[in-house]
């Protein structure tokens, strides 16, 4: 299955704190499973804030693989506004075809897709 969307986040192990990133992880991978399921393609771009990775770099590599279709953006790459803007704006550059959507949860994420993936008729 050909991917044609692509779910930009935090990767739960690689945010520091102290916090278990296991919910949320788990969240990630049944977000994930929903897309397979209902036989859509995706793919996730999960980055750090640990230092470890050059956000832009990662997320323009991720955005440059194909034209995609649909770009999710996680809820905890919105709780940070400069990098919430800096990702936003990597996607209007590297994708603007695609459509932008936002989860609530990590387990809905392929509902957001959903809305733009089949948009309801006007």
């Amino acid at each position: 299955m050909e991917p044609v969307v692509l779910v930009i986040g935090l990767d739960p192990h690689r945010v520091p704190g102290p916090w278990d990133p296991t919910p949320v992880a788990e969240g990630i991978a049944i977000g994930m499973a929903r897309f397979a399921q209902a036989g859509v393609g995706a793919t996730s771009c999960l980055f750090g804030l640990d230092g470890s990775d050059d956000i832009e770099a990662v997320v323009t590599a991720a955005l440059s693989e194909r034209p995609w279709r649909v770009v999710v953006v996680g809820g905890g790459v919105r709780n940070d506004l400069e990098l919430f803007e800096r990702v936003i704006n990597l996607v209007h550059r590297h994708a603007p075809a695609a459509a932008i959507a936002f989860n609530n949860t990590p387990d809905d994420t392929y509902a957001a897709a959903a809305r733009w993936l089949h948009p309801p008729a006007p």
